[in-house]
């Protein structure tokens, strides 16, 4: 039913990965294959995208998705924000930037990045940070576009179906990058994908996706055979040859282990899991409660995080992945998609006295 909906052979998506991995040959190779490739547009402008999906568009007919960030509520504290600028000088000077003493300009692109997405054909749309309002899911549908978006409890579930969204993604602890919490955010939905998929699966009728610590084909018949009807991956697509993740990011997945990464505020704001390094140890002994919320506390590290990839400094970097990424593998998106098929299916074989 899934691979119907979305107009995919297989019932894989890759997840929307902001910040550069998403590359226009990533999601096209994915979608090639036969899964459903998806652009991570959470911090691009609306020409970017526009650029991005004409690429995409070059590239492949297969179908296609687009991930955005809802828009976040945040109080700033202006203090807060130059003390915090101020301690984050120390790692410009160590990696020979510009000192910033300002609050940053912030601004809202979230209109017209959706606009452009819409514009440009697309017809699968997911969001996470946020429940979709009922409203803005009425009008995508009006425009023969599928929402999808993410929960990390059977409690936003069941908001989610409730909003009218067309599948829901059980994002278990165990995934690397950003959580989707929406719904008693200080007390963190940290539920793991095994434990969180079957009771959501039970408590909604609009199809799940599996998505946390799946990397391989045995990941995937598991959340099959929990009740998911697809599984989402994304630590397995950072390493192959079409993503664009830095080649120190890919190098610190394929060498890790799966105690190596933590559940952290201090790169973005918002909760997320990346692999222990110097600059999150050293800001969250440091910071005396939470760090400005996101989006500003991405703002403000974004430029020592960026030049820090340019050099090559896994220690002042945010390197997002899940617990399970000591699984994975070097090759093309073409040869995950088809190894993760392949794996599944000898799985599902291994099972069959069931």
């Amino acid at each position: 039913m899934i691979c119907s909906m979305l107009n995919i052979k297989y019932p894989i998506i890759q997840a929307g990965m902001a910040g550069g991995p998403t590359t226009p040959e990533l999601v096209a190779e994915v979608s090639e294959a036969g899964a459903l490739g998806t652009l991570g547009a959470g911090y691009m402008t609306p020409q970017q995208i526009e650029t991005a999906l004409r690429d995409i568009q070059q590239l492949t007919q297969s179908s296609i998705a687009v991930n955005l960030f809802l828009p976040q509520t945040y109080d700033i504290h202006k203090d807060a924000i130059l003390g915090m600028q101020q301690y984050l000088n120390t790692y410009r000077v160590k990696l020979g930037i510009t000192e910033v003493n300002n609050i940053p300009d912030m601004e809202n692109l979230f209109e017209e990045q959706l606009a452009t997405v819409i514009e440009a054909g697309v017809k699968i749309v997911s969001f996470t940070f946020e429940a979709p309002t009922k409203r803005l899911i009425e009008e995508l549908h009006a425009s023969e576009i599928i929402v999808i978006a993410t929960a990390t409890s059977v409690e936003e579930a069941i908001q989610l179906e409730a909003n009218g969204v067309d599948l829901i993604v059980a994002q278990g602890a165990e995934a690397g990058g950003h959580r989707g919490t929406f719904l008693n955010v200080e007390n963190e939905s940290m539920i793991g994908t095994m434990a969180l998929v079957p009771q959501m699966v039970d408590a909604v009728s609009c199809p799940v996706v599996a998505a946390g610590g799946i990397m391989d084909g045995r990941g995937m018949a598991a959340a099959l055979a929990l009740g998911a009807k697809a599984v989402q991956l994304g630590t397995a697509f950072l390493t192959v040859k079409e993503s664009g993740a830095p080649n120190i990011h890919k190098q610190t997945i394929l060498s890790s282990r799966d105690t190596d990464t933590k559940i952290t505020k201090v790169f973005s704001g918002k909760s997320a899991r990346g692999f222990k390094n110097t600059m999150m140890i050293d800001l969250e002994n440091r910071i005396s409660g939470n760090p400005p919320p996101y989006p500003l506390q991405h703002i403000l590290t974004s430029d020592i995080r960026k030049e820090a990839a340019k050099q090559g400094n896994k220690e002042l970097m945010s390197m997002w992945a899940g617990q399970a990424s000591g699984l994975a593998k070097v090759g093309s998106a073409g040869d995950l998609v088809e190894n993760l098929v392949g794996q599944c299916e000898d799985a599902l074989q291994r099972i069959s006295w069931i």
